[in-house]
């Protein structure tokens, strides 16, 4: 077969191959420099299907490359791509393979790239990051192996990160509720409860009486707010049963409901 003619697509980089005369096949730039496809070269059989092959390979290595640059991709992440843009699974995976082999594509190190990241400004825990990187494709050995290389420390500094905001509700709420409150916070963010515990130390929420009859003083008022309309007994009940559902003590609660937190006659005013 004669090639007959090379024409120029409108898509830059590919070109149209006649053979004998009759359109055959389109070629990247690179294929067509590749194998010198030039007007009056003589090809085989052979000689087209490797055509055909380079041309797809080096088609999804560009597609790959080009998904990388943006930023790191994990190895099922480049598949899943190039099968979207409807590349063969033989050539999808010589390009995976070709990019692992330049030291472009690779798990593990995608992994700890991924863990510095959240170390440095994120606020994942470790379950919640193997659950994030499983889903993307990684091998949950060696996220496993790569997560427990992290200290203790560097994990509870996360953890301080995610339960920062709600360090205002000292002195509203009473330290208990504070606690339970940060915990389930930390717990869906991906902290087990040894490290949930170990944050919630760290933070120093010592009992602090000021703040904890601050805080009963603000939730005993909201409650009886809440509950004036009922009789003296009833809203006593009322109100014991909300502040103990907030995490106060029942000698704080009798400390309340005695007037010894806020004179009760002064509670109308509210």
């Amino acid at each position: 077969m004669l090639i007959t003619k090379v024409s120029a697509q409108r898509r830059p980089g590919r070109y149209n191959i006649f053979l004998d005369g009759k359109y055959a096949f389109s070629a990247s730039e690179k294929t067509v420099a590749e194998f010198v496809l030039l007007k009056g070269k003589e090809l085989d059989d052979a000689q087209v299907e490797k055509i055909h092959q380079f041309d797809a390979d080096a088609k999804a290595s560009d597609l790959a490359a080009h998904f990388l640059s943006y930023e790191p991709r994990t190895v099922f992440e480049v598949l899943q791509y190039l099968k979207k843009h409807e590349i063969s699974d033989e050539a999808a995976n010589s390009a995976v393979s070709q990019l692992n082999e330049l030291g472009y594509l690779d798990d593990q190190q995608y992994v700890k790239l991924f863990i510095k990241n959240d170390l440095r400004v994120g606020s994942d825990g470790p379950k919640s990051l193997l659950r994030k990187l499983t889903q993307k494709g990684v091998d949950p050995e060696i996220s496993q192996v790569e997560l427990g290389e992290v200290d203790d420390e560097d994990w509870i500094e996360i953890g301080r990160r995610v339960v920062k905001s709600m360090m205002h509700q000292v002195g509203k709420i009473s330290k208990r509720e504070i606690e339970r409150k940060m915990r389930s916070k930390l717990l869906t963010h991906g902290f087990d409860g040894g490290i949930s515990s170990e944050v919630i130390s760290s933070l120093d929420l010592a009992d602090n009486e000021d703040m904890q009859m601050e805080a009963l003083k603000k939730q005993g008022i909201k409650a009886y707010k809440r509950f004036r309309r009922f009789d003296d007994s009833g809203r006593k009940l009322k109100i014991k049963k909300y502040l103990f559902s907030h995490g106060f003590s029942s000698g704080e609660i009798d400390a309340f409901l005695n007037g010894e937190v806020i004179d009760l006659s002064e509670l109308a005013e509210y």
